[in-house]
């Protein structure tokens, strides 16, 4: 039976399903790896953009759950319903359902190193993992297995290897080309290239992402990375070759993009990446102008506020709307004009007698609470990446600037208040809570794809 006849099998199981009090039929109705493999073929579906699997991905997750739970040592002689064990357990599955199941199979002896390793790295024994995992070659496996055992390795290899581990996870890609585990070993090949300080690594990791997943339900974390190593290797990538990854964006994803460069550029202090990046943002496509974004026109000015043009740089400054800012922005703001009044402040003059000395009195500060680590810019969140807290160079030495940089950068230690609100609760509208329980799912099965247990 082919792949797509045992999905809309299984589809058609579910709605019959649906109107029993449980869902036994339907597990009982198929062999544990064809539920594996049709919750593989939701999961590929999601990685390219189809969101509204992301309901049907639970539920198979549950219904292989029950089956595997259930199979008995006769079903593990077949060796792929052994093998559908092992990649239910890297797709996100229950590592207490692999261990017993495990427990009670008869199967050769490497498929049991395997299902060690795997249970090592779901259940957050890394180093345990490695060295059982270590002599398996991926590529001698069969594909559906080996994809998700490059993809492991890769990123169990890359804190220690990164060089070893970029290979595995390009095998991970060979061996399972156009499906969720492609999309986790791009995503991956992207932060591992910045800290490898490899920027045509980086550049080719970003263009297929880009080509490929870009409406995946985890790009915002790519587009996190991406970001950060935009910032981190600005001096080996062209604005050139940046233009043309962001080019395979819809409009509104390149602006969101050009923006949260401009930021962190701007207060790293990188003044023509700011000011390209402002200016792309502004630009617009297809002459869809965003002239009135507040945040273009903030970001662009914070990158010439120290130079000769400082009055006409207050000048657009005092045009800019607060009210359409986020509070870290408005932040970001008020450091901007307190060094801009403090470029051109006349110097004090010099006293004539030496004055007893009496307590500075120093100009007032805006008072920003920001959780440390947060995202304060307004922009699109983003999941699980690169924390967006840049070092904050002061442009100038003045008492006003530098509280307020901080303010702007997140320094809660020196300017948030005693007062600083706690953590947002969790959503009381129920859509929001369910997007919330959604986005944590995801997020636990994106970790068993590949992200080193922590």
């Amino acid at each position: 039976m082919s792949r797509a006849a045992v999905t809309s099998r299984l589809i058609g199981l579910l709605l019959l399903a649906g109107g029993h009090p449980s869902t036994g039929f339907a597990q009982d109705a198929l062999q544990p790896y064809q539920l594996v493999r049709s919750l593989q073929l939701i999961q590929d579906r999601i990685a390219v953009g189809d969101h509204a699997a992301l309901p049907m991905q639970a539920k198979l997750l549950e219904m292989a759950d029950a089956r595997l739970r259930a199979a008995d040592a006769e079903d593990y002689k077949d060796p792929k319903n052994f093998r559908a064990l092992l990649v239910y357990g890297m797709s996100g599955g229950n590592p207490v359902t692999v261990e017993v199941a495990t427990s009670r199979a008869t199967t050769d002896p490497q498929s049991l190193v395997i299902a060690k390793g795997v249970i090592d790295y779901l259940t957050g024994r890394p180093g345990e993992a490695i060295e059982a995992l270590r002599p398996i070659d991926p590529m001698a496996l069969p594909p559906d297995l080996g994809a998700f055992l490059a993809l492991v390795k890769g990123s169990l290899l890359a804190g220690d290897q990164p060089a070893a581990a970029l290979r595995l996870l390009d095998e991970a890609r060979l061996l399972g080309p156009g499906t969720l585990v492609e999309e986790a070993a791009l995503r991956r090949s992207v932060g591992i290239s910045v800290a490898q300080g490899d920027a045509a690594r980086f550049a080719l990791a970003s263009t297929q992402y880009v080509e490929r997943y870009l409406h995946s339900p985890y790009a915002s974390q790519f587009a996190d990375s991406f970001v950060s190593g935009v910032i981190a290797l600005h001096m080996s990538i062209s604005q050139d070759k940046l233009g043309d990854i962001t080019s395979m964006m819809d409009s509104e994803r390149e602006k969101v993009i050009y923006l949260r460069i401009a930021r962190r550029a701007a207060i790293d202090g990188l003044n023509d990446l700011s000011a390209f990046a402002s200016a792309r943002a502004e630009q617009g496509r297809d002459g869809n102008t965003n002239q009135d974004d507040p945040r273009a026109l903030l970001y662009a000015s914070l990158s010439t506020v120290t130079s000769g043009t400082i009055e006409d740089v207050r000048a657009k400054l005092g045009k800019i709307d607060r009210s359409r800012l986020s509070e870290g922005d408005r932040a970001l703001l008020d450091a901007a004009q307190a060094i801009a009044g403090e470029v051109v402040a006349p110097p004090a003059a010099v006293p004539e007698e030496r004055p007893a000395p009496v307590a500075a009195e120093q100009p007032p500060v805006p008072e920003i609470a920001t959780a440390q680590g947060a995202d304060d810019s307004g922009l699109p969140p983003v999941e699980g990446a690169i924390s967006d807290q840049p070092a904050v160079t002061a442009a100038s030495n003045g008492p006003a600037a530098k509280a307020a940089v901080a303010a702007a950068s997140g320094d809660v230690a020196t300017a948030a208040p005693a007062s600083a609100p706690s953590p947002a609760a969790e959503p009381t509208d129920p859509t929001d809570a369910a997007m919330t329980r959604t986005r944590r799912q995801l997020d636990l099965i994106d970790q068993m794809l590949g992200a080193a247990p922590k």
